[in-house]
């Protein structure tokens, strides 16, 4: 038999360990924190400072961008977590790139390559894998719309960064980036401002003017956003200030693709305003062009001349000599090129169109990625403003949609690639897209 005492402590209730003193309680770390950083290494830092063996895939941004992956990587292996919800074509698109990129990989491979061409394609798939990491992070690890408004205000702010760069080295002449670089790193390009029609031409933080004329103009769609929809009034000033801010900027990078990017994006928002904000920004169209006549003189005839002459200029003759070029390189090697990266300016030619160089660096595959990995944006946002329940979240899906129309322009006016802030920008800004899908097509199937 069990004695009274005996049976009260079998029966005691069980003490309760007291809790450690100094430990957190363990929380999911915030995606989109992490995109803020990288934000402020992508629009901040100079993108023509990288760590010299590196070239082109040490700009500061694409090492982050690497880590993204990593981290992304090892976040699907803990289910408690995994950044992993459910469907998410933009992971699909990012497969069908990567294995482009790669097969061009293998076939480069089986041809004589230069030290030169085998470094470009090694450190081509480090750029795509940072690539890759952008796209997925966003994609899958904003957790709701909370968050990914956010994001997208984050990226209008880090956007406004290289405008006001621009603006000063557009009015001064002074190449202030030069004085940015952070030690250990190495300047690739050059430190001195162009210059067209005698107007300095800035790129702000980014290499080069056109980069920054498409960078803002696929920005200012999510800036205009922010100021139409911001219910605060103090806050509303301020953003308007960067509208204004990038809007401005836009016209100084002397850029033909700029302008033209500018009017892509206003084609595909306008139909969809309402009437009062279509007068409106007529009549803000063109009250800004006088003022920048007035304050400018010369800049507006100088972009307006630029357009006008597109097909018949020395540039453009330029640029479509290179089909012939380009079209018997692509017959030598048409399923998957020579190389992602190994066409290399200083060795062959300049190919200022992205479609071209994909054709001749990763084949008719490659080129067909890149046309899926440009329309995704567009069905993407298309169907999340479908999809949407409230204006606003429509408007903002049209504005990613409009984003995405700047860049299926802008990469046939430059090599995109070639340029780490654009790049990452589209990466950044297609995941933002399959982030807003998601949480959009889960919602209408939750109400459903």
């Amino acid at each position: 038999m069990t004695t009274a005492p005996a049976a009260e402590r079998a029966h005691a209730p069980a003490r309760r360990r007291a809790p450690r003193r100094g430990r957190l309680p363990r929380t999911r770390i915030d995606p989109v924190s992490i995109m803020s950083f990288f934000l402020i290494v992508l629009f901040v830092m100079p993108a023509r400072y990288v760590v010299g063996p590196l070239g082109g895939a040490g700009s500061p941004s694409s090492m982050v961008a690497v880590l993204l992956l990593v981290w992304y990587l090892f976040s699907t292996l803990s289910p408690r977590w995994t950044p992993l919800r459910g469907r998410q074509p933009v992971r699909l698109v990012v497969v069908l790139f990567a294995l482009a990129v790669l097969a061009s990989y293998v076939a480069a491979t089986t041809r004589p390559l230069s030290g030169d061409e085998l470094n470009a394609a090694d450190l081509g798939l480090v750029l795509v894998a940072g690539w890759a990491g952008i796209a997925l992070v966003t994609a899958d690890g904003v957790p709701d719309m909370d968050r990914l408004e956010t994001l997208r205000h984050r990226i209008v702010l880090g956007a406004s960064f290289p405008a006001l760069i621009a603006m000063i080295q557009f009015f001064t002449g002074i190449e202030v980036t030069s004085y940015m670089a952070l030690p250990g790193l190495v300047e690739k390009g050059a430190s001195v401002l162009f210059e067209r029609e005698g107007f300095f031409r800035p790129s702000g933080t980014a290499t080069h003017p056109i980069e920054l004329g498409v960078v803002l103009a696929a920005v200012l769609p999510l800036a205009l956003h922010g100021a139409i929809y911001c219910r605060i009034p103090e806050r509303r000033r301020r953003r308007w200030m960067m509208v204004v801010l990038i809007a401005g900027a836009l016209p100084m990078s002397v850029s033909r693709s700029a302008i033209l990017g500018l009017f892509v994006a206003m084609v595909v928002l306008l139909p969809t305003w309402r009437p009062e904000w279509r007068l409106r920004a007529i009549l803000i169209f063109g009250a800004a062009s006088i003022v920048m006549r007035v304050l400018i003189p010369g800049l507006i005839g100088t972009v307006v001349n630029l357009i006008s002459v597109i097909g018949s200029d020395e540039n453009s003759t330029t640029r479509t000599g290179d089909y012939d070029a380009v079209v018997q390189a692509v017959s030598q090697r048409p399923l998957f090129g020579q190389g992602f990266a190994t066409y290399l300016p200083r060795v062959y030619r300049v190919i200022d169109n992205q479609y071209l160089m994909s054709a001749l660096e990763t084949g008719l595959f490659g080129l067909l990625a890149l046309l899926v990995f440009l329309a995704s944006g567009w069905m993407l946002a298309r169907r999340a403003r479908r999809a949407a329940a409230d204006e606003e979240t429509r408007h903002l899906a049209q504005c990613l949609a409009a984003s995405a129309a700047v860049a299926v322009f802008g990469f046939g006016t430059f090599d995109a690639f070639s340029f780490p802030m654009i790049t990452n920008l589209m990466f950044l800004l297609l995941g933002l897209t399959g982030a807003l899908w998601r949480l959009q097509t889960t919602s209408a199937q939750g109400h459903g």
